[in-house]
């Protein structure tokens, strides 16, 4: 018979590793889950969050899929590895099945797609083996994740709207009218 959870708040470890290039992100992220509790350090890329996890493995990981240097899949198989008990949730601007199961098989905990908020992140880390997660209060609505996306798409060609057009299969006019719209709420 498996161990009962442990609430939060009677975790002894409470470190938390954040390991996102996008450093607005988590930074507000940061001081979001340090104000839920957690012991935080931040690492921007593959390498320096291999070496957070050699030096001290944490008890909680949230892990950007796409970095600069590498995939966040290897920063989750090293944690595993490092901490067997650790649990450690990606986040992708990405959403799809391939890759979330690739995810879990590698030992993360859970799979978000971005922009995930701390509550979000904090529930995943928190969540029963085999329960269900329960729906956000406020999702996205469908014009929002459709705009989110065509921005990260955007910021991916180096904000070349030509590019981003062709690679979204859009005419260039559409997708300029559509960045110079304010973001759907």
């Amino acid at each position: 018979m498996a161990d009962a959870p442990v609430a939060f708040e009677e975790r002894a470890d409470k470190s938390l590793l954040i390991v996102d290039d996008d450093r607005p992100f988590s930074t507000r992220l940061a001081r979001a889950m340090e104000a839920r509790g957690y012991q935080v350090r931040v690492a921007e890329s593959v390498a320096e969050g291999l070496t957070a996890i050699e030096s001290e493995a944490p008890a909680f990981a949230v892990i950007d899929m796409r970095l600069g240097d590498g995939n966040g899949l290897d920063v989750i198989e090293r944690l595993k590895k490092s901490r067997p008990e650790a649990r450690g949730v990606i986040l992708t601007g990405y959403g799809n099945i391939a890759t979330a199961v690739t995810a879990v098989k590698m030992g993360a905990f859970d799979y978000l797609a971005k922009p995930a908020d701390a509550d979000e992140i904090h529930a995943a880390l928190m969540a029963i083996p085999g329960e269900r997660a329960t729906p956000p209060e406020n999702p996205m609505s469908a014009d929002r994740v459709r705009w989110e996306h065509i921005q990260r798409v955007y910021e991916l060609c180096g904000r070349n709207v030509s590019e981003t057009a062709r690679r979204l299969n859009m005419h260039r006019r559409t997708l300029q009218r559509i960045l110079a719209k304010r973001a759907p709420r």
